[in-house]
């Protein structure tokens, strides 16, 4: 049985002022870097085959943490890299609303198009299943990349909440598709949130 896990990199500057990231290359933050060691915590040794990864540095980084626990191999693909945002990348919404007006999400504001995403999402997944039968493959990407390729994997399951930095969502393959067994799950940050009490 082959089993996908999806987490999303740890959190950025970027991320804390509500800047639009997009294929912008930016770092974790300390953070980030504490979120995804926080993660590697919680991960196994031996749990996952292999390791794959967007090539944008806040995934790259979040991925050598936890391939250093695990103890896979890693391996960076740009068709893993978050959905492009076009002219609003490193913008917030407050500044998007002084240079375009209220209405800029009407404007053509050169996004990359949702058909792209799915396209280079799926041709990733088509080749995952081909090369890794029956394997535990970890994939580390972005928010919008992940949400877009859940719901075209599972197109009932209605995922539509964004996913939270460090997150993991694991499905499980099935003759006809997909079974979704955690979805979101940041129990590790937990771990962390109580310290602070």
């Amino acid at each position: 049985m082959t089993k996908i896990g999806f987490v999303r990199h740890g959190v950025t500057h970027w991320n804390k002022e509500g800047r639009a990231q997009g294929s912008s290359d930016i770092p974790l933050n300390e953070e980030g870097l504490s979120q995804a060691r926080l993660l590697a915590d919680r991960m196994k040794t031996g749990e996952w085959d292999v390791v794959y990864s967007s090539d944008l540095l806040r995934a790259k980084q979040t991925a050598e943490i936890l391939t250093e626990k695990i103890g896979a191999q890693l391996h960076l693909d740009p068709r893993l890299r978050e959905r492009s945002g076009g002219l609003i990348e490193g913008t917030t919404e407050e500044e998007r609303v002084q240079k375009w007006g209220p209405n800029w999400r009407e404007l053509d504001m050169e996004f990359e198009t949702s058909e792209r995403i799915i396209s280079r999402g799926i041709s990733f997944m088509e080749e995952i299943n081909k090369k890794h039968v029956g394997e535990n493959v970890l994939i580390v990407s972005h928010g919008a990349f992940i949400k877009y390729l859940l719901n075209e994997l599972m197109p009932e399951s209605g995922m539509e909440e964004s996913l939270n930095n460090t997150s993991l969502t694991c499905l499980v393959k099935r003759e006809d598709g997909w079974d979704c067994n955690l979805h979101n799950c940041t129990e590790h940050l937990e771990k962390r949130d109580s310290l602070k009490m």
